[in-house]
């Protein structure tokens, strides 16, 4: 471990964004007089204001090491007053790298030839979940891709055969799009939380990221579907997806100030090698934090993750993501033979550690930092 850039930036300087700001700048927007109608946009937006886009853009374009360090305090003071300085883990679950759909950035797309696929059995995922509860986990998620062979009858009894066994934890799908009868059963039969990333509010974006069968207007309905039946649901968006503009960000932070969503999910894109994105460059871990401090300013009771994907692009990025407003980590329960297989993107963390491992590394990074991991399902304080 980097002891000195512990040392110096996450505890003597309390995150100081210049020790590890590398993204540029844009020309003018450290001058004094800029950066003082930026901060005053942060104070706007702190004082529960809705920014217009046009403002929004301005100030995306703005960030700079000096203006995350005028809004991270900001996030972390409004999170604690809501959340303290507990840290929600879930037990995430990666139960099936079967899809049907063809995503131009996922690795486990369909038309991924070179993805070795694995589908565990429910056995498999009970296990998980005894695994986990007696590490402390009080939230399991369950996630994968669009599998055919998932049907709605075995999905619901599934949920139903965890929620029996476990009837003081959350439950959390993340399977993808389904129908309201579908997204009912799940419900009924005893899930409380869905996560489903709506990768961008902006149509045309939208279709240059996905295939042409799949529909932007149908994923917008999904959640709010999903918030209709009474899910405590979840949205978010890949920063830095190729095509993605300053003006799409604008209207992600609109969609979501309108959803209401209780979880927003934001992590850097990170292409992977055998998609048709494979050579894009990767998101940023500046303008990922500086979104999700900004998230955390729109909506002060989210619940908002440190992505394994900000792990992956920078060593301490799970823990800067907590220090920029995160409260929930999510340590990887899936077995491990698997979790190699089950690659969005590529380089991914943790792939080879067992389940105990993961959580107490979890632990010492979060104390490390400050902030505490604690046994609780962790639902949304609205």
């Amino acid at each position: 471990m980097d002891t000195d850039f512990m040392n110096t930036a996450l505890l003597e300087n309390k995150l100081n964004p210049k020790c590890w700001w590398k993204e540029p700048v844009r020309n003018g927007v450290t001058d004094p007089v800029c950066l003082n109608e930026l901060k005053a946009l942060i104070d706007r937006l702190e004082a529960g204001e809705a920014l217009t886009k046009d403002e929004w853009v301005r100030l995306i374009d703005g960030r700079s090491p000096e203006l995350a360090a005028y809004l991270f305090p900001k996030a972390r003071a409004v999170r604690e007053r809501v959340y303290g300085t507990d840290v929600y883990v879930r037990g995430l679950i990666e139960y099936s790298n079967y899809c049907k759909n063809n995503c131009l950035y996922c690795g486990i797309r369909a038309g991924n030839k070179n993805a070795s696929r694995y589908r565990l059995s429910t056995e498999d995922i009970l296990s998980c979940c005894r695994s986990g509860y007696a590490l402390g986990f009080r939230t399991f998620v369950l996630q994968g891709g669009e599998d055919p062979f998932m049907t709605e009858d075995r999905i619901t009894n599934l949920v139903s055969m965890i929620r029996r066994e476990f009837p003081d934890c959350a439950i959390t799908l993340s399977l993808g799009e389904m129908e309201y009868e579908s997204y009912k059963r799940f419900f009924d039969a005893g899930a409380d939380r869905y996560l489903l990333r709506h990768e961008t509010a902006n149509a045309e974006h939208y279709q240059k990221l996905h295939p042409t069968e799949m529909s932007f207007e149908h994923r917008m309905n999904c959640l709010r579907t999903l918030k209709e039946i009474g899910y405590q649901t979840g949205c978010g968006f890949m920063v830095g997806s190729p095509y993605q503009t300053s003006e799409c960000l604008a209207g992600d932070m609109i969609f979501i100030r309108d959803l209401k969503p209780e979880m927003v999910g934001i992590g850097p894109f990170i292409p992977q090698h055998d998609t048709p994105f494979g050579d894009q460059t990767a998101g940023t871990m500046e303008l990922t934090l500086f979104m999700m401090g900004l998230l955390r300013l729109q909506d002060p009771s989210v619940l908002l993750p440190a992505t394994t994907a900000l792990g992956t692009i920078h060593p301490f990025g799970r823990e800067l993501g907590i220090l920029a407003g995160g409260n929930v980590v999510m340590p990887n329960l899936s077995p491990v033979q698997v979790r190699a297989k089950y690659l969005l993107y590529d380089n991914k963390i943790c792939t080879g550690d067992e389940a105990a491992e993961c959580v107490n590394c979890m632990k010492r990074r979060m104390e490390s930092v400050g902030y505490h991991v604690v046994v609780d399902r962790g639902d949304h304080k609205g």
